[in-house]
């Protein structure tokens, strides 16, 4: 991982093999927004929730990251990363999905915008997901 980072922004460029969301852990951020992230992608697990648990996608073969969004939050004294890939497969057919998990592919560039005076929390809900609470 390349990092810079500044009072409120984070630049990060992740390499080939690199775990997407344990990589982004390491950024040790309490309350974020992820606002960009272009790059590839492989071994790729992308979540739908049916209303009581995510159906999981797998995707191993690289896949083109369009667009990668979501937010860094703590929920008691756990961090939360959510986030949300727009991908396309070779051939151009675009989908996309909660990311559970997936690896990178040759490289990603993310770009996150650290939130100074907005505490970004999770709370799990009746409906078994963790809903934000910004405060």
């Amino acid at each position: 991982m390349i990092k810079v980072e500044n009072e409120q922004d984070v630049m990060v460029r992740l390499m080939d093999g690199e775990e997407l969301i344990s990589s982004l852990a390491t950024l040790s951020l309490d309350s974020g927004v992820l606002l960009n992230g272009v790059g590839m992608l492989r071994d790729l697990e992308l979540g739908y929730w049916n209303g009581s648990t995510y159906d999981v996608q797998r995707i191993t073969d690289p896949v083109e990251l369009l667009s990668l969004q979501g937010n860094f939050a703590r929920k008691g004294d756990e961090r939360i990363i959510h986030c949300h890939a727009t991908i396309a497969k070779h051939g151009a057919a675009a989908f996309g999905g909660h990311v559970l998990k997936a690896t990178v592919h040759n490289t990603a560039e993310i770009y996150v915008r650290k939130l100074s005076g907005i505490v970004l929390e999770r709370k799990t809900e009746e409906t078994g997901l963790a809903g934000l609470y910004p405060r």
